[in-house]
């Protein structure tokens, strides 16, 4: 019994023993105890913000617990909580951001700056037009620029921004005058006629006439004319897309010849509204002037002029040296170009939204002013609105934009100022008298003065809207409808007072007044399908087009008005005449389709096709079709390349090939014309008909290789093209005898453009503090005109030359300068006495042999750093055409000339000083060989920016969301060999143009 007792008791007293372990032991370790060793199971709560790089809160980011389903998104000011543990890991993830993972540690507030993911091919999406498309997923060859890549740079004109920036999109801004329009070629000239290769400009679905205003005279007409996309508001664009081969040009048909341009404006995002206000401001001077003559220099050349051709200098020839001041020096290009171009730019949006509806409306208003003096400048008000709506079910959206602008220029009329600036004989008369009026000194020259006294104001106002409404009729299957609607209306007044003339001379008050409209309206309806099975996707497309065009051009000029004060009233004018009145009418309509495959995200094939109908051709060949294959197979999906070449993040190999056409010809070109005599009731003909003429056919192939290395720190992409456009569309020229200048025709001429496209992307670094990377293009092109059967017989036998580039110069061999006669000699290669085409047998090709460029892009911190350089490889025009015959003329010249011959025996490169017609004939002759032509390469610095995110601590302070301040450099320096004003117009040689100006300007962006 006691044994027994004993033992319950020992029993007893170990099971007490080992509860109270139990006890103790969870007292001690299963506790919550903030000053243990284990923190596994300690919960607290994290809270903070996520904003992008420039301090702009992101809404909808994930923040997720690593290896957890537990997780938070960010609301719409970028404000999150999550509840984690110390040992947790953060991870932050958002589309088109970079992935960031961040420790909790003892953090209990967590604010993070996510960068944009430039290199992630999953997440961008590229707009392809009447589709979308992943970047990784595309058959085809689409260029893309975006917001931050445009909006900094204080220019007008949002194509400005694609200087250098794009492979094989060649953009030339011929003049910096204010609103001056540009030229751009998607991988070259396809077309014998100039006016035939403007690319189609596409702005939120709504097809846009690219063809510039004209002006009637002035430092505009001779830059081009008026770009009508001026009246963009830059700050409001998205992005530009730049489709460039067959696949994703020909589902746009004969519009889609000479590539398509794509710019998509900013859209409301849900979340809370919010304003962003950017300012900048700054000034501009010309980047460039020319090295002249000084007047002891000028006046030497002048007399050797006259001793060389055995002439004696007269009041009529020679009033520099018989009339005008000896020691009088003035810089002329400082005088009249060299004024300070003040900058002012301020562009505001608001945005915001709920789950079902996204809003944003927005303004900007930008002023410049000219190199020039006088009151002379641009001004441009834009307004801008953007809604998206989706109903509850999520099955009908509705969008609508509008962009509207209104832009006034004014100038003067006279094309030749800036050539007369430069070339105005430095010891020229001043340009006031003493009561302040305008010197003309005693008729002896033409004081420049005068000219600014004729302005030359422009108006424009343009809307664009679009209206896109789709209905989901059950899953994958879409029915949408896109109308569009364009109006713009151009007025220019053009005044000619007798006071901008010299009063020795009679003449009457003038004016002149053009007033241009473009309508259109375009409606097509589509039905969208997409399905999936299996490893296969379809995605589907058929759609219409119905779109009419009308334009209405009226030229007035007045005469003999009693006052200057009345030049605006036509009504005041003793006379008025109509100088010319058209009115013309487009109408297109087309079917397209697409039909897209892809079979486990490896494999694709993109067929599209296009009818297109068109009011320019008769009825006879009114229709064409169009169509193309793509096809991509992304082969770094392939196990055994994954296992092979683990380093390659991506690799994928793409070819397309297929037609577009043309149809960019002057309207009721198929008719019989006829026009009013100046009598009364009387016509005559001045259009021969010509119902056989087709559209232009443009086949494009294309070959490519797209890789990523590291994880796409390392990127490239190879594109080889060669697009053959035939059955060319020109004025075919007739013999006098037929009463007509020329007919419309087709010519069995074949323009081959053909090269390669490279771009390379790269990520030096990439920390939480800092990240570097690069990128880099270069395109090296090939023009050449491969057929024209009895190009001899036609009118293009002084022109071009099979075999050779549309770009060519028929030049002839020059000899140099004669070291006994002093004058130039150009080779006389059929020894028959005469210089003339014959005789022009060296070809000179003034187009690019490769362009490209540049960019840098550093963040530290809250400090960013961004340069960008456009390099070209060309030859051009010297400083023989820019100039006159030395001494010819009392018109300055090149210092070049200081190593002129002088005397018999000299060995130099430049003829003697005259002012016979000898030396002057001989010198034409040599602008016109290879002796003019000299390499216009050069390097510019086209972009630097400096940038500076306020701490969120500070801005937050100030009821601010973001704060960014920056400072912008543009055109700072360019390093070339080319003497002219700018290399980029080089293939011209001229003077006429504005050199780029180098502006600096200083700013700030604002989100609150």
């Amino acid at each position: 019994m006691k044994n027994t007792f004993v033992n319950k008791v020992r029993g007893l007293l170990i099971c007490v023993l080992f509860i109270a372990s139990t006890l103790v032991t969870y007292h001690v370790w299963g506790s919550p105890l903030p000053n243990k060793l284990s923190l596994k199971s300690i919960q607290q709560q994290i809270k903070g913000k996520v904003v992008d790089v420039n301090g702009v809160p992101i809404t909808g980011v994930s923040i997720q617990i690593k290896n957890s389903n537990k997780g938070s998104v960010s609301d719409f000011d970028g404000s999150y909580t999550i509840v984690a543990q110390p040992t947790d890991v953060l991870v932050f993830s958002a589309l088109g951001y970079e992935t960031q993972q961040i420790i909790v540690g003892n953090q209990t507030t967590i604010n993070i700056s996510l960068k944009e993911d430039v290199t992630s091919l999953d997440t961008v999406t590229i707009n392809a037009g009447y589709y979308s498309v992943k970047k990784k997923e595309r058959t085809g060859n689409i260029s893309r620029v975006v917001a931050k890549d445009i909006e900094l740079q204080p220019i007008v004109n949002p194509f400005q921004a694609l200087q250098g920036r794009m492979a094989g999109v060649e953009v030339t801004q011929f003049s910096s005058v204010p609103g001056a329009a540009g030229t751009i070629r998607i991988r070259g000239q396809n077309s014998l006629r100039p006016e035939g290769n403007f690319p189609l400009y596409i702005i939120d679905g709504v097809p846009i006439i690219s063809t510039p205003l004209d002006a009637s005279g002035g430092v505009l007409d001779i830059s081009g004319g008026i770009d009508p996309l001026n009246t963009l508001n830059l700050s409001n664009i998205e992005s530009i897309e730049v489709l460039k081969d067959a696949d994703a040009t020909s589902i746009y048909g004969s519009r889609g010849s000479n590539g398509v341009i794509l710019i998509t404006t900013k859209k409301g995002r849900e979340g809370k509204s919010k304003v962003n206000l950017n300012i900048y401001s700054g000034a501009g001077s010309v980047s460039k002037k020319l090295s002249l003559l000084n007047t002891a220099q000028y006046i030497q050349m002048r007399n050797e002029a006259f001793t060389n051709s055995g002439e004696e200098p007269t009041q009529g020839t020679a009033p520099d040296l018989l009339q005008w001041s000896q020691n009088r020096y003035t810089d002329w290009q400082e005088e009249l170009l060299g004024n300070t171009a003040y900058i002012t730019d301020v562009q505001g949006a608001v945005s915001g939204g709920n789950a079902n509806t996204t809003f944003l409306f927005g303004g900007a208003y930008h002023k410049e002013d000219m190199v020039f003096p006088g009151d002379f400048g641009y001004h441009k008000i834009t307004g801008n609105l953007n809604l998206n709506h989706t109903s509850s079910n999520q099955k009908f959206r509705v969008a609508v934009t509008a962009n509207y602008g209104i832009d006034q220029n004014k100038g003067f009329n006279e094309g030749l100022f800036i050539q007369n600036a430069i070339t105005l004989a430095p010891n020229a008369p001043a340009l006031y008298n003493e009561d302040g009026s305008l010197n003309w000194e005693q008729s002896t020259w033409t004081n420049p003065l005068g000219f600014l006294r004729k302005t030359q104001e422009m108006k424009t106002n343009n809307i664009v809207t679009n209206a896109v409404l789709s209905y989901n009729l059950f899953p994958g299957f879409n029915i949408k409808t896109s109308l569009g609607y364009t109006n713009l209306h151009s007025e220019e007044f053009t005044k000619n007072p007798k006071s901008s003339n010299d009063p020795a001379f009679e003449t009457v008050n003038s004016s002149q007044k053009q007033l241009t409209d473009r309508q259109s309206w375009i409606i097509e309806p589509q039905l969208t399908y997409s399905l999936g099975f299996g490893k296969w996707k379809l995605d589907a497309l058929i759609g219409t087009t119905f779109q009419k065009s009308n334009g209405n051009t009226l030229y007035l000029m007045g005469q003999g008005y009693a006052d200057e004060s009345l030049l605006e009233n036509l009504a005041a004018a003793e006379q008025t005449d109509i100088l010319l009145q058209e009115d013309t009418e487009y109408a297109y309509t087309a079917i397209f389709a697409r039909l897209g495959f892809n079979w486990q995200q490896r494999y694709f094939v993109n067929l599209t096709g296009r009818r297109d109908g068109s009011s320019r051709f008769g009825s006879n060949k009114r229709f064409s079709n169009f169509g193309a294959v793509g096809a991509a197979w992304i082969f770094s999906k392939e196990p055994f390349i994954q296992k092979t070449l683990s380093f390659m993040s991506f690799g994928k190999l793409r070819g397309s090939y297929g037609t577009t056409g043309s149809d960019q010809i002057a309207d009721y070109g198929f008719y019989d014309t006829y026009q009013p005599t100046n009598g009364i009731g009387g016509l005559y003909p001045t259009g021969l008909a010509n119902d056989d003429y087709s559209w232009e056919v443009n086949k494009k192939l294309e070959l490519a290789g797209e890789f990523g290395f590291f994880k796409d720190h390392l990127t490239l992409a190879a594109s080889w093209y060669r697009n053959r456009s035939s059955n060319q569309l020109v004025g075919y020229a007739l013999p006098a005898t037929t009463g007509f200048a020329s007919i419309q025709a087709n010519l069995p001429a074949t323009v081959e453009n053909e090269g390669w496209e490279v771009e390379i992307f790269t990520r030096q670094f990439q920390t939480n503090d800092f990240d570097w990377n690069t990128s880099f293009n270069i395109t090296f092109p090939k023009n050449t005109l491969v057929a024209f059967p009895d190009i001899e017989q036609s009118s293009y036998a002084n022109t071009y030359r099979v075999g050779e580039s549309l770009n060519s110069a028929l030049l002839y061999h020059s000899l140099g300068v004669n070291p006994q006669t002093g004058l130039f000699e150009v080779e006389d290669i059929n020894q028959d006495g005469r210089y003339d085409f014959n005789d022009r047998q060296v070809i000179k090709d003034l187009g690019r042999q490769y362009y490209g460029g540049l960019n840098n892009s550093i963040m530290y911190k809250n400090i960013g750093l961004n340069f960008f350089f456009e390099f070209v490889k060309q030859d051009g025009r010297n400083e023989l055409v820019m100039f006159q015959a030395l001494g010819l003329n009392p018109v300055n010249q090149s210092v070049a000339v200081l190593d002129r011959w002088r005397q018999k025996g000299d060995v130099t490169n430049l003829q003697q000083s005259s002012v016979s017609y000898t030396a002057n004939s001989v010198y034409m002759q040599t602008t016109a060989s290879d002796q003019a032509i000299s390499d216009a390469s050069f390097i510019r610095l086209k972009t630097l920016s400096i940038s500076y995110n306020i701490p969120s601590i500070y801005t937050e302070k100030a009821g601010l969301m973001a704060c960014k301040l920056f400072l912008h450099g543009q055109n700072l320096f360019t390093i070339t060999g080319y003497k002219g004003l700018d290399p980029q117009s080089a293939r011209s040689g001229s003077l006429t143009y504005l050199p780029p100006l180098r502006t600096i300007t200083a700013g700030l962006q604002l989100t609150f």
